[in-house]
């Protein structure tokens, strides 16, 4: 199967509603089987690139645009570009114009093992009619200020707390399912990241 009829297959299932298609908790089941057959028989579509464009303003403040990602062997525009605010707050000496970088940390995470939680139960058949959680998460800002190399710059622990109104048979599955997140991988494993830094005009 080609990935120009991969991609007019994803296309159709979200703009028109075919008689034999099954949702459930929102997601299109169908569709989703549908992509993991795929991926079972082409396991080169499940390579995936994410990729975002950062830009500073001034201070902490920073701006995101995502406009496309790489999936089933090419590059796919958003429908509708996303721009993403970052800042951080006065008492940080920021301006508040946005979440700061750990905040949107703590959103992808929520963002991710939500996600997961709803798909993967939508396949098993598992019905969630309500989904909210709160995450935390402890960080020391003396290893951000370089005031101490004893203190991890990043968070020492992170805590999601979810409630859920579902079936009580549904609670040890669900808690299960949250781990196949991949922001909860990230978070939980770590992740390799290089970084490059090249000077621009002069």
């Amino acid at each position: 199967m080609s990935s120009s009829t991969i991609k007019h297959e994803i296309t159709t299932s979200h703009s028109i509603k075919r008689p034999s298609e099954h949702f459930l908790n929102g997601v299109n089941v169908t569709a989703v089987n549908e992509l993991i057959e795929n991926v079972q028989t082409d396991p080169e579509l499940a390579k995936s690139k994410f990729h975002i464009k950062n830009s500073w303003i001034t201070c902490g403040q920073n701006q995101s645009k995502v406009e496309s990602f790489y999936g089933a062997k090419q590059e796919n525009p958003h429908e509708i570009p996303f721009t993403l605010n970052a800042d951080e707050p006065p008492l940080l000496a920021g301006h508040g114009k946005g979440a700061n970088p750990v905040e949107h940390l703590l959103h992808a995470l929520a963002s991710c093992v939500t996600t997961t939680l709803v798909y993967h139960a939508a396949v098993r058949g598992i019905k969630i009619e309500e989904l909210e959680s709160e995450v935390e998460g402890d960080l020391d800002i003396r290893g951000f200020l370089g005031i101490s190399n004893e203190v991890r710059r990043g968070y020492q622990n992170i805590r999601i707390n979810f409630k859920v109104k579902t079936d009580a048979e549904n609670i040890v599955k669900l808690k299960a399912l949250s781990k196949l997140s991949p922001v909860f991988d990230v978070t939980s494993n770590g992740t390799n990241v290089e970084v490059n830094i090249e000077q621009i005009g002069e």
